[in-house]
């Protein structure tokens, strides 16, 4: 073999080792989806410090946005901080002045001074596989989350004992008010 040969065969051998070497990535970034079970809007909130979509009243589900990070490997004791803003009194714009107006602006400017802001730290269950960021917005300002594979509803989800009343009021009282 001549020195062309040699060199060629050993820069074919070094790619070669180099693909046997890649490792998958240590962390992944799932998209965000948010399910509301309560009266009041959701009008944004943050899983992590990344954002989701806002949802009105009892909606949810079909709206993703990117992305969280979440390891690849599920580990024990492993939490997401999810902040968020509600609009308890969703329909109240019904008799505002029109849209645009400086009578409008000032009706907003009260109806958003009654905005709530709320920020709590859960755990994930386990998951095999990441999926996508389910956060669950629960009466009494309670969240739920997942994110495994597996969607609502489907035999394997964490959180099915809970979400399976989909209207759900706020009680008069709330545990720990």
């Amino acid at each position: 073999m001549n020195i062309c040969e040699r060199v060629l065969c050993a820069l074919i051998v070094a790619l070669l080792g180099a693909g046997c070497t890649h490792q998958p990535p240590k962390f992944l970034n799932p998209s965000v989806t948010g399910y509301n079970y309560t009266p009041a809007a959701i009008n944004s909130f943050k899983v992590n410090g990344d954002g989701g979509p806002n949802l009105g009243p009892h909606q949810g589900g079909g709206k993703f946005t990117c992305c969280t990070t979440v390891p690849r490997q599920w580990q024990p004791g492993m939490t997401a901080t999810v902040e968020w803003e509600k609009d308890p009194n969703v329909g109240a714009s019904v008799n505002w002045p029109k849209f645009g107006t400086d009578g409008w602006r000032e009706e907003y400017k009260k109806h958003a001074a009654k905005y709530t802001h709320h920020r709590v730290t859960v755990e994930i269950p386990r998951y095999e596989v990441v999926g996508t960021m389910k956060v669950h917005f629960l009466p009494c300002d309670q969240v739920l989350v997942a994110v495994n594979n597996v969607q609502p509803g489907y035999p394997g989800y964490p959180h099915n004992d809970v979400i399976n009343a989909l209207n759900l009021e706020e009680p008069a009282t709330c545990p720990n008010t």
